[in-house]
Parts: structure tokens; sequence; C-alpha cells
């Protein structure tokens, strides 16, 4: 392809985009192709001749689109916000077109740079204090694992150097809630700590972390023998978004050494909120916590803000210094390859810096409030409406709801019921919800959020809420 032909498909593909973004709420919410629709769709056999990209852009539109469920349709109320505005497409097709590889400041001196500075922006709107340093990783899950490791070598005095796990002493212990994101567990499965080595602490009734019973855990493990390796807190749980109180796992953490992460990967972002900032008091105290822009800020996937309190330790357990990667200017610049898993980088923090110039401050910050405020509207309607119920506390944008009619008597029926009436609306495609399971009962959760999503969505998805349970099979 000619840069010439290049333009003029750029040009089509720019148009295909912004008409897309402008119809997109005349389209079904959930994709309602059936599982290998796509697949059959598809040649089994690559192609032996070069094809027209307006051949590759028809089938695109017939194949591809069917099977999509628009996440940034403003009826789209499930799992969470994953948004990709306008100017962080923009952004990634810069660092598409430039295909820099950022492992190393002297591979793109920008590439390590721009990302310092646009870091280091983020911090400052999340009102994080600055003895903090961030890097872009590609989810929640992958800085979750990174964290885990760096907790792992802290607790057994950098054990990978010498014998490994098999050769330290004491067994590790992780202390997660019950409400824990599952990347969690799977981060100290890989981490090499075991599954059988984590504590899983109950909640209470705002399903936060019970602090008495992780006290009780931690000693009850110190006498046994065992050693304390990592407290993993959630602000911002995934089935409720509760809240885990940091001061006093801060405090438990330092007795007993262990590493304290701090999980706030969609509801961090409503820290850029001062009215907020309250939800992490002692943020000051932890060691890592982990942020995504790819969620409720709307960078587009794969780029999780994780930021740490010692940096030096991070590259030191993370550190590869091979002969071919080293340069004179080392000792001077940071290299990104050593805050992370991978050696390669892409050029991911220009999305962020176009996002955060082209919105401001001002701008995310109206969008999170309105996004507030909404989700605490359709709050007040949920629970003035006979026989429905508001089942956790409202702290962000996500509203978890149980409607019990008359008539059902066991908790089976009324699951079953739940179920039902969430896959009616999504299967008819007027919006798209999901359910959980929260202390043994079906709950529907609306996550709102969606870039251009409104009140009147909002309102329109209660409407259907009701008409949907008036209308009982």
């Amino acid at each position: 392809m000619t840069p010439d032909q290049f333009r003029a498909l750029g040009y089509k593909l720019i148009d295909w985009i912004a008409d897309y973004r402008e119809t997109v709420e005349e389209r079904r919410v959930m994709s309602n192709e059936a599982p290998g629709a796509v697949r059959a769709k598809l040649p089994p056999s690559p192609p032996e001749e070069p094809e027209s990209f307006d051949a590759i852009l028809a089938d695109f539109e017939r194949i591809v689109v069917p099977g999509v469920t628009h996440w940034n349709h403003p009826r789209f109320f499930a799992y969470f916000p994953s948004n990709t505005t306008l100017s962080a497409v923009l952004g990634d097709l810069l660092a598409s077109g430039l295909g820099a590889q950022c492992m190393s400041w002297q591979t793109s001196p920008a590439g390590t740079e721009l990302e310092e500075v646009v870091m280091d922006w983020l911090r400052q709107m999340l009102g994080l204090p600055d003895l903090f340093r961030g890097a872009i990783q590609d989810t929640s899950s992958g800085a979750t694992l990174v964290a885990m490791l760096c907790a792992r070598e802290r607790s057994t005095k950098d054990a990978r150097l010498a014998g490994g796990l098999q050769s330290c002493p004491a067994p590790l212990v992780v202390y997660v809630s019950d409400q824990a994101h599952s990347s969690v567990d799977k981060a100290i499965a890989l981490a090499g700590i075991g599954r059988d080595q984590v504590r899983t602490i109950e909640t209470d009734e705002r399903y936060a972390i019970r602090v008495d019973r992780l006290r009780a855990r931690l000693e009850e493990d110190v006498r046994a023998g065992n050693k304390p390796c990592a407290i993993v807190a959630t602000i911002g749980t995934t089935a409720t978004t509760a809240v885990d109180p940091l001061e006093p796992l801060r405090e438990l953490a330092q007795r007993y050494g262990a590493w304290l992460h701090v999980d706030a990967a969609m509801a961090g972002i409503a820290m850029i909120a001062p009215e907020c900032r309250a939800h992490w008091s002692g943020i000051e105290g932890v060691d890592s916590i982990t942020v995504d822009p790819h969620k409720w800020l709307g960078t587009g996937m794969h780029c999780t803000a994780y930021y740490v309190r010692d940096p030096a330790y991070l590259t030191r357990v993370m550190s590869t210094q091979p002969s071919y990667l080293r340069t004179a200017a080392d000792d001077k610049v940071t290299n990104f390859r050593d805050w992370g898993i991978p050696l390669g980088r892409r050029f991911r923090a220009l999305k962020l810096w176009c996002l955060l110039r082209e919105q401001g401050t001002s701008g995310l910050l109206g969008r999170i409030r309105r996004d507030l405020a909404n989700a605490q509207w359709l709050s007040a309607q949920v629970a003035n409406e006979p026989g429905w119920e508001v089942v956790a506390p409202v702290l962000f944008q996500t509203v978890c709801v149980r409607h019990v009619p008359e008539g059902l008597r066991t908790d089976a029926e009324i699951d079953a019921h739940n179920q039902s009436w969430a896959d009616r609306i999504n299967e008819d495609g007027r919006a798209y919800l999901t359910s959980t399971v929260v202390n043994g009962r079906r709950i529907v959760r609306v996550s709102i959020g969606a870039e251009p999503t409104e009140l009147e969505h909002v309102a329109q998805l209660w409407d259907s809420m009701r008409a949907t349970v008036a209308r009982r099979p």
C-alpha cells in the first residue's frame, strides 16, 4: 500500500468511524450472533492473492460488525465502562503510524519521556501523593501479577536470585477479601505462591473487608510459622464497587511486613473528583496501585496505570540487562522495559496524552460527576418502587438491583426471575446488563459510564426494567 492509497483509505475509515459513532444508538447493544456464526463466514484458508482494502472493508461491515457488542453505546450498562474517546482513537492511530518500539529510552526517547509526564499528570488528577511514580501496563491483571512478584521477592529477600521459593523456610500467605477480582487469585497462582496460600477474608454488610477477621488470620498464620506476604485491598469491587478501608489495612501491612496492593481498576478514576477521595484515605501508605484509564476514563484497551511508592524496588525485581540492550544513557534515564514483564512496549502514552489534552481535567471531571449523579438518580427510582431493591451502597457509578415480586417464595425462584428479566432486556437489544451472585443472591448490576450515556438513556433503561418485569412469563 502506497502513502497515497493509505491517505484515500484513511479518509474512508475515519468517515466510517465518525458515522458509526453518530449512529451507534440505532444498533442493538449486544451482538445476537450464535456461537460459530462469525467463523462460518470466514474462509478456512488464507488468501493466495492480494485483495483490495475496499473488499476488506465490505467484509468488515458484513462479517465483523454484526459480531461486535457495542461498548460505546449509550445504553451499554454491562460489566464496566470501557470507552474509547475519539481523541484516544486518534492517539492510537498516531502510535500505529509511528510504529515505535518504546522498551528503552534510546529506542524512542519521546516514548519514555511522554509516558513519564502523562503518568505524573494523571497522578496529580487522582490526588495521589508525589512520592508515587507510574508506568503504563497492559491491564490490571498484568499489573497485579507484577505487584505479587514484587511482594514475593520482598518477603523472601530476593529468593529469585538464589533457590527461588523452594529455598524459603516459611510458606508465604496472601490476604484478599471475598469480593476481590478473580485476576488477583490468578496473579497469586502465577507468582508461584499457590492458591492454598490465599486467605479469603469475609466482608461486612457494605461488602468491605472485615479488618477484625483479617487481623485474626494474620495472627494465626504467624503463630503457625507462615510469612504474611501481601494484602490486596480493593477500591471499587467488581460486583458492588465496595471500598476496603485503607487506613487499618496499612497499619496491619506495616506491622506484619506485608506488601499492600490496591486494586482500583475502575473506581480509581472517580478520584479525579475531589469529593470521592475520602474513599482512599490512607493511600499514601500503600506499596502499589492499579487504575485503568482504559475503563471509565476512555483511553481504549491496554492502558493500565500502575503506581509504586518505591520504583527502585520494582526495577530491581523486573530489570533485565542483556548486553544488546545496554546504552550509554541508562544511568541518566528511565527504561520502562524494567517496570513490567514485557520487553516490547507500544507507544501507549500517546493516546492518554491526546485524551488528557483534548478533554482536560474539567471535561473529565464533568463526565464523571454526570455518571455519579445518574447512578444516584437510578438508585432513588429503584428504592422508591415497590418490589425493587437496591442491594448495595451506591458509592460510584454502579447500581446493584434486585426485583422481588409477590408470589415468589424461594431464593431459587427469585434468582431465576432476576436472571430472566435481565436476559430478556439483553436479547431485545434495547440495553445490555450483567448479573452476578453476591452472598448467595442473584443480583443485576447497572454500570453507568459509557461516554454518550445521558440521564435520558438511564431513564429509558429504568422504563424497560419495569416494563419487562411487568410482563413476567
